[in-house]
Parts: structure tokens; sequence; C-alpha cells
């Protein structure tokens, strides 16, 4: 735990020398600015804290399940006690639905820069394949988290697993809206082909969490087979005609 000291400084006797001499500060001004400095100081503080416990959390689930970890030895892991861990979360199951939305909310974003990247159209499936394995390859911790919880996690993280993926497929839901050859198709058809992408891209990081970096070979196998299955898709979407009820 940090600890915070206020230090007084006396005024010194003697009349400072001018080359030492600074303006001088109203007692409020100083009393001001030593608040707002220590609240600066705590709020970084905390925040340094909060990381701590997401980071050693996310690293000893890659060795065991999250739901076998413990409250006290992930603080222990963080260097604070075990009450301080609930000044940040409510609960371990709190502390791994922070990790899904975190790991998640970055990939949509890189997503949405794509996208604004482009002139706001949507990227392609290729384009957004790159970004994926880049996304993995840079995050491979959090997302190999996310492949393991997806279905052996507690409850409330493989909900907050459900949510992100649901919020994930309606934003590919929105970007097939804006193909000229999809703009004529029911909600629901658009809903059921980004399903279909997004089924692809999960196989996609469950097997690529799995191979070594260094296997560029396999690498390539999955990409080129994963980028092939997307071709099927976009090939099937054009022929596709939704049925008349």
């Amino acid at each position: 735990m940090n600890a915070y000291t206020l230090v007084s400084v006396s005024r010194p006797r003697s009349r400072p020398t001018p080359e030492r001499a600074t303006p001088t500060r109203s007692a409020g001004t100083d009393s001001r600015s030593t608040r707002t400095d220590t609240r600066s100081s705590r709020a970084e503080a905390k925040e340094r804290t909060r990381q701590a416990l997401l980071d050693e959390a996310l690293a000893m689930s890659s060795e065991r399940s999250f739901a076998s970890l413990s409250l006290r030895e992930v603080a222990k892991a963080a260097g604070v006690v075990p009450t301080a861990f609930y000044r940040h979360f409510a609960s371990m199951d709190d502390l791994g639905v922070t990790l899904v939305e975190d790991s998640m909310r970055v990939l949509r974003r890189m997503l949405r820069d794509a996208r604004r990247g482009a002139d706001g159209a949507p990227p392609s499936a290729a384009d957004a394949l790159d970004i994926l394995i880049r996304q993995v390859r840079e995050n491979d911790v959090e997302f190999g988290f996310l492949v393991r919880e997806q279905y052996s996690g507690s409850p409330e993280v493989r909900r907050a697993i459900d949510v992100e993926l649901r919020l994930f497929a309606k934003e590919l839901t929105h970007d097939l809206a804006r193909v000229p050859a999809l703009r004529t198709w029911a909600a629901e058809d658009l809903d059921m082909a980004a399903d279909l992408f997004v089924t692809v891209m999960l196989r996609f990081v469950a097997e690529l969490v799995r191979i070594d970096p260094r296997n560029a070979r396999e690498e390539a196998e999955l990409v080129d087979r994963t980028k092939r299955q997307v071709l099927v898709i976009t090939m099937g979407l054009g022929g596709y005609r939704a049925r008349e009820l």
C-alpha cells in the first residue's frame, strides 16, 4: 500500500538571495495546489493497483482456470491486502467481467478505426482478418483468456463474453447493411450473416492462440484456410434470397 505524507516546510529565517527567490504565493493557493496534487497522486496510485490486480489475475489464469483463482492470492500477487481488492472490484467475477470488456473493447475500437481510415467504408473481410491477427498476436494472453472462459468460465464471465460477442456481431451487422448488394436485406438476415462471420472468426482466434508465433507455416495455413472460409460465406451472400414467409 502507498502511504501519502504531507510534509510542511518551515519558512527560512534568513532572507533568500535574489538567485533563489521565487514568486510569493498565497497560503490559499498553496493549500489548493497541495490538495489537487494529493488527489491526483491518489488517483494514479489507485489506477496502478487496479491494473496490477487485472494483470496478475490474467497471468495466473493462463496457467489454471480463472474460476480456481482466489481473491486472496490475486491480491497478494498484486502486492495489496485483500480488503484493498474491494476498492476496485466487487468480486473475482467482477474482475473477470472487466477483463472480458477490456479485451473486446480494444478489438472493436480497432475495427472502427479501420472504417474511419477508409472514409467510413466497412473494412474488407481480409482487412478485418488482418486486424484480428494483429490484435491476437499483440494481446495473446487476453484472447487466450476469452477462448478458455467462453465455455468453461463462471456464469457471469460467460455471460459477459456472450454480451461482447453480440455487440461485436451488431457492429458487423451495421457494416453489412452499408454494402450496396445487401441494403435491401432484412435486419434478421443481416444478423444471420454477421453471426456466420463471427463464428468463423472465433474459431480462427481459438486456433491462432494455440499456435506458436514462431511457427510461421502453421499460422499461414490457418490464415489461408480462414480467408477461404470467409470467401465462401461472402459468395454465398451474393446468391442468398430471403425466404418469403
